[in-house]
């Protein structure tokens, strides 16, 4: 048969109607499948992505929640820490007054120091038999060992407030990098609570989950907080008795060399007293001496006439017996003249040695009571040195009284203070 079209066919084999079937119906089934798994990876993902958001969202939540407490944690320690801080800076500044205090006080000992150093020896300048080792003597030396032992006790009190100070620096050091390192955190810990998905600083890290050297656990954090406010208030307390011990040392002290000053005040006055009256003793000695010279004088020139009376007695005596003598014949006899005459001379001799001896012994008298008085008027002039030095100690030792231990300025105000009689004077208008 003739052919009008010319038709032309691929050289490859060509598949039956019921392959096609096939094939569509294999197609079918890949795609319902493709299309399930998808749906079911679908609904997978959105599973996953629903946990993984909510689970990122509560992580970063409490995490957030976390660091929240932990910065507040952190500020009420950093809160304690800081009053910690003006405590110990307190605690310095007044540990530094009292030191100063007391160093003040050491200080004001060199002049009752000196004082009591200058009275003894001022005292010591006595002369003669007011040269002694009197009570007044005793007080002032007890008075100097008494200042002496108080300059070493706050000597000692001194240092150990230094070696006290240089402790409470080394704890608020302490205390200060400790909350410095607080703030650090609390600056740290806050920037990430800040910290967000959406901020621009961050990034990878290279091993995140290290753990850094010299961590601690929180158990030993908190211990660590504790044991430095324990220390910081162990130390406040201590210095806190210590400062109140200071105070007590320094009262006692200055109670103890004011007491020691009262007493060698008194003694002193009392030894100017016991001189006063001595003195006034020899006075009136020396007054009644001076009386019994001038009596002895006047009664050794009238032993003196009397025994020129008694010469020219004797003389007369003996120039009667010479001239009877030359009696011629009988008439030179042993007659009652002869022996009365006799008698006369050998009673005026006697006499005349009487007054002689009796001369020399009211020479030797007279002498003696010169010599005595002599004495006294050293003796005197010894007391009344030793008057002046007392008297001039009493007003060196007058420095030491200040404040109300001052001297009042007449003794009217004295005895207004003595028997508390301010309140009763009515106020002169």
């Amino acid at each position: 048969m003739a052919k009008s079209v010319t038709t032309y066919e691929k050289p490859t084999p060509h598949i039956s109607l019921p392959d096609w079937y096939a094939k569509q119906w294999e197609l079918q089934q890949s795609a319902n499948t493709r299309r399930n798994d998808a749906f079911e990876l679908r609904n997978a993902a959105r599973q996953i992505r629903s946990e993984t958001k909510i689970k990122t969202d509560w992580d970063t939540y409490m995490n957030n929640t976390r660091l929240a407490d932990r910065v507040t944690e952190l500020s009420r320690w950093r809160e304690l820490t800081e009053k910690q801080l003006e405590k110990l800076n307190h605690e310095i500044q007044l540990l530094k007054d009292e030191r100063s205090d007391t160093e003040k006080e050491l200080e004001n000992l060199n002049l009752p120091l000196q004082v009591t150093a200058e009275c003894i020896s001022m005292r010591d300048c006595r002369r003669g038999t007011e040269l002694t080792y009197d009570e007044a003597n005793d007080e002032l030396k007890k008075e100097l060992c008494v200042i002496e032992g108080v300059k070493q006790l706050l000597t000692n009190r001194v240092q150990a407030a230094w070696e006290k100070l240089n402790r409470l620096e080394e704890v608020k050091f302490k205390v200060g990098l400790d909350l410095q390192d607080k703030i650090d955190t609390i600056e740290i810990d806050t920037e990430n609570l800040n910290l967000n998905r959406t901020c621009a600083n961050i990034s990878y890290k290279p091993n995140a989950l290290r753990t850094p050297k010299k961590t601690i656990s929180y158990e030993a954090w908190k211990d660590h907080c504790r044991y430095s406010k324990l220390l910081a208030d162990n130390e406040m307390s201590d210095t806190y008795n210590f400062r109140e011990a200071m105070q007590v040392v320094r009262e006692r002290a200055r109670n103890d060399i004011r007491a020691q000053q009262d007493v060698s005040d008194f003694t002193l006055r009392k030894r100017i007293y016991q001189t006063q009256k001595a003195r006034n003793e020899l006075d009136w000695q020396k007054m009644k001496m001076q009386k019994e010279i001038d009596i002895m004088l006047k009664e050794i020139a009238r032993l003196e006439d009397a025994l020129l009376a008694k010469i020219d007695a004797i003389k007369c005596a003996e120039t009667r017996l010479e001239n009877r003598t030359y009696r011629p014949g009988f008439e030179l006899c042993r007659d009652e003249a002869d022996l009365g005459l006799k008698d006369e001379v050998l009673q005026l001799r006697q006499t005349r040695e009487d007054l002689i001896n009796k001369i020399n012994c009211a020479k030797a008298t007279y002498n003696g009571l010169e010599s005595l008085l002599i004495r006294i008027d050293k003796n005197l002039d010894d007391k009344q040195h030793s008057l002046m030095t007392d008297i001039m100690c009493l007003d060196m030792r007058a420095r030491l009284k200040t404040g109300d231990r001052a001297p009042l300025a007449n003794e009217t105000d004295r005895n207004i203070v003595l028997t508390r009689m301010e309140q009763e004077i009515p106020i002169e208008s």
